[in-house]
């Protein structure tokens, strides 16, 4: 030995570096090719267990993507069930056996040319996350030595995706508590966050192709949808839950909700390290700029038009819908047209055009919606 100490880079140190998850994983995709050669796409779907839904998340496909802005429920689909039942991964290497499936995913992956594939399920502390699936153009690609690599590539693709998720959701628990604890629960309730977070991913969905949002940065605002009122525990009993009109200067504290809630998502994401989580900046947009109106005359920065971000946009529509036609102490709710009408003429003036029209057009998911989230009779 001559004693030199010499520096290796391995192959997988580019995961390093401060990289969205698509970037990640298409990275992670480029050494599966040069190690094994036969995996022409990786793809990530994650499963929300209150809806029983799989939504599309993650592709490494550089051509036009099979599914994009996609679900499906588990329960209907009886081959990815059995998956999860077992506990197993799944290795098809012929696609053919479900050439009569009656599935759109299932369409679409054949008409896109792969022949075989291998699906492997996603677990968080013992908690079903999702599928990962490697697919090829060629059949029978997917044989015994591969599977081996293969399975670690899985597992790595699996950990990465796990670590993002369950640091937001850990985030979101602790803002839950947040809100038991200064009880605020009394005026922001479980069931309107998911719905707000629900009808948030049906417009970001249909305002997809225009603003060039993809599956990634979908499933952050469906996640981060939760916190966009978390100011108001900064604000006072006599003010947030006054049952009769604002005076103006309560109306002027109201508004500091926005600004305080800033500063809680810049706590929350240094406490728990997630200072560079790629869609931190969403997060913050949605807190802030969620009462920001088109016209400028909204709160706190007068922004205007597409000065406020898509997310923020999106975010208030979903918010003004949920609270108009929910009943509170202080109102009784409205029907959904009268506030699709509502909401209509606030259109290109108050609310963002795009926004409102997408939701108006969603008009029997957003009634699922509402069914699935009803709100908890009064104790």
């Amino acid at each position: 030995m001559d004693g030199t100490v010499d520096l290796f880079k391995g192959r997988l140190s580019e995961l390093n570096k401060n990289l969205s998850l698509t970037e990640k994983l298409r990275f992670i995709h480029s050494v599966v090719r040069d190690c094994l050669g036969c995996v022409d796409r990786i793809a990530v779907v994650l499963y929300d267990p209150k809806t029983d839904l799989l939504k599309t998340f993650l592709h490494s496909s550089d051509e036009a993507h099979p599914l994009a802005q996609y679900q499906a429920k588990l329960a209907e689909s009886g081959s990815l069930l059995t998956v999860l039942r077992s506990g197993r991964a799944r290795v098809v290497n012929d696609l053919a056996v479900f050439e009569y499936g009656e599935h759109v995913h299932t369409r679409q992956i054949a008409e896109q040319g792969f022949q075989s594939s291998y699906t492997l399920p996603m677990y968080h502390n013992g908690a079903f996350l999702g599928f990962v699936f490697f697919d090829s153009y060629h059949k029978h690609s997917f044989q015994p030595e591969v599977l081996h690599e293969l399975d670690l590539f899985g597992h790595l693709v699996s950990l990465i995706v796990s670590s993002e998720i369950a640091g937001i959701r850990m985030m979101l628990a602790t803002v839950q508590a947040a809100r038991q604890i200064a009880a605020f629960r009394d005026t922001e309730t479980g069931a309107h966050v998911d719905r707000v977070s629900h009808y948030a991913r049906l417009i970001a969905q249909k305002l997809a192709r225009k603003y060039g949002l993809d599956d990634e940065f979908i499933e952050h605002l469906f996640l981060f949808a939760p916190l966009h009122d978390i100011g108001k525990v900064g604000l006072p009993d006599a003010v947030l839950k006054k049952p009769e009109r604002l005076t103006e200067g309560e109306y002027e504290e109201m508004k500091e909700h926005v600004v305080i809630g800033r500063r809680i998502i810049d706590a929350i994401l240094q406490d728990f390290g997630l200072d560079a989580l790629q869609h931190a900046d969403m997060l913050r947009n949605i807190a802030e700029y969620h009462h920001e109106a088109v016209d400028g005359s909204g709160y706190r920065h007068g922004l205007q038009g597409e000065e406020i971000p898509i997310e923020a946009r999106i975010i208030a529509v979903a918010d003004i819908f949920d609270a108009l036609t929910s009943r509170r102490r202080y109102k009784v709710a409205w029907s959904n047209e009268e506030t699709f009408a509502f909401l209509e003429r606030l259109a290109g003036f108050k609310l963002d055009r795009d926004c409102v029209r997408a939701l108006v057009e969603s008009r029997d998911a957003v009634t699922e919606i509402q069914a699935r989230f009803k709100e908890e009779p009064p104790g």
